[in-house]
């Protein structure tokens, strides 16, 4: 496992201004270095909150840094609102890649830890 994490200061209302603007305008961010190669991975894991709707920036470079690296791949999102499906398909358009599962894991479920079946059944699938 390893956290997939940008240089950028993304605290307080105008990191969260800031974040929002840049995942509507799909803007690339640049990361903080990692030291895992996916293409060294049969399947890649690939979880991100959703932000306006869409991955999160630095989540979103990281797909389009290693687009060619990932052989097959699941994603899995967390979010407050909306957005799981357009999330899901912009991370599939960007990485080119139909994933093997996915997973939408909303703020109240986390909330009220109501989550094991959903993650039970994506285990599965994964399984597949």
């Amino acid at each position: 496992m390893e956290e997939i994490e940008d240089t950028q200061n993304r605290t307080g209302i105008i990191g969260f201004l800031k974040s929002g603007y840049q995942a509507i305008r799909e803007k690339d961010t640049e990361l903080k270095p990692y030291s895992k190669d996916p293409g060294d991975y049969d399947l890649v894991i690939i979880g991100t909150p959703i932000w306006a709707g869409r991955p999160s920036v630095p989540i979103r470079t990281y797909l389009k840094e290693n687009k060619e690296k990932f052989k097959k791949v699941a994603f899995f999102c967390t979010y407050g609102g909306s957005g799981f499906e357009k999330a899901i398909e912009a991370m599939k358009q960007i990485t080119g890649k139909e994933p093997v599962a996915t997973l939408d894991v909303t703020d109240s479920e986390i909330k009220e830890k109501a989550y094991d079946p959903k993650i039970e059944s994506f285990i599965g699938n994964l399984k597949d």
